[in-house]
């Protein structure tokens, strides 16, 4: 165990990919949708004139509190940041007194290093503490309010759907079964030695309470809702030649991404009008980026990593999708 008195380092993913898709206008206008601890916000800032901007927004209060201050401070009149979530961008930008369409939105998906490695979050099997994992801890249920109230039925589904797990039904029954012993889980370490015991086989190189901390990660903080409102956002928000950049880490995200991004590149025909114009499409796809193995090496953590481009279209424009 590393001492909780340790710098928390946190290495960007896909830093200079995911900068070179979103800057296109040096005075442009710019929203980033997790600034964590500033990775792409920093670099961003470097590409951009003095006439740019770069609005940052994140749910969590330890990246508002780096970003104002300390040694992760950022120190320019072009940037601000603000404590909300993805469908809270465009009150963002307009407290920033941004009004109209911006040049590019990045969402990084990922959960920072800061955040895995510090034991109070509770997101991490490697590191006993308590059993949180809220982005926003001043909202919400942790994870284990959720497991100490929760019937065994719903426990199940949320392993079984966010995290994919074949045992999910054995993990929840040893869940409850330790509740109603008078001894619920309220720890990561205990947590993780009651899905050990549940889980019958282990996929090698893995824990086996990797899936059911990524699914309460994931039902905690409402992960896939809050990505899907934040797409719509995104969408409402770029300008004609605007890019969307977005950075999943596992493959439920990506299949929304994915999915999002092909909808929005065709134009869609209204059946119930058969002889009406069509609706463009609104994006274009860019493409699809993976870590270089170079990355992978120096940060094993942005392996699962896949980046999707996509370009807002302007009314009226031809469906140009790639793969």
């Amino acid at each position: 165990m590393v001492s909780t008195s340790a710098p928390l380092i946190h290495h960007t993913v896909l830093l200079d990919e995911a900068v070179d898709a979103l800057v296109t206008r040096v005075d442009g206008v710019y929203l980033d949708g997790t600034f964590g601890r500033g990775g792409h916000s920093r670099r961003v800032l470097g590409r951009l004139g003095p006439g740019g901007r770069l609005v940052a927004i994140d749910r969590d209060l330890d990246a508002i509190a780096a970003a104002s201050s300390g040694s992760t401070r950022v120190d320019d009149p072009r940037f601000s940041i603000h404590h909300t979530s993805f469908k809270g961008m465009a009150a963002a930008l307009a407290e920033a007194g941004i009004d109209g369409k911006v040049d590019g939105i990045l969402l990084d998906l990922g959960v920072s290093s800061p955040q895995i490695d510090d034991p109070e979050r509770g997101f991490s099997f490697r590191f006993d503490g308590p059993l949180d994992m809220r982005m926003d801890t001043t909202r919400g249920e942790s994870a284990a309010d959720f497991l100490a109230r929760a019937e065994e039925r719903h426990i199940a589904e949320v392993i079984k759907d966010y995290g994919e797990e074949r045992f999910a039904v054995s993990v929840a029954k040893a869940l409850v079964a330790r509740r109603d012993g008078g001894n619920p889980v309220r720890t990561t370490a205990e947590l993780s030695s009651v899905v050990a015991g549940a889980v019958k086989t282990r996929e090698p190189g893995q824990n086996p309470a990797t899936r059911t901390f990524q699914a309460l990660r994931i039902f905690v903080n409402a992960e896939l809702e809050e990505l899907e409102q934040g797409l719509i956002a995104a969408l409402d928000l770029l300008a004609p030649g605007g890019r969307l950049v977005v950075i999943s880490f596992h493959s439920l995200e990506d299949r929304i991404v994915k999915t999002f991004m092909a909808r929005e590149s065709k134009s869609v025909f209204d059946r119930r009008a058969p002889f009406a114009e069509p609706r463009p499409s609104r994006l274009r796809t860019l493409g699809r980026i993976k870590p270089s193995e170079a990355e992978v090496q120096a940060n094993p953590r942005s392996r699962s990593a896949v980046m999707r481009v996509a370009e807002r279209t302007d009314v009226g424009s031809a469906p140009e999708a790639s793969a």
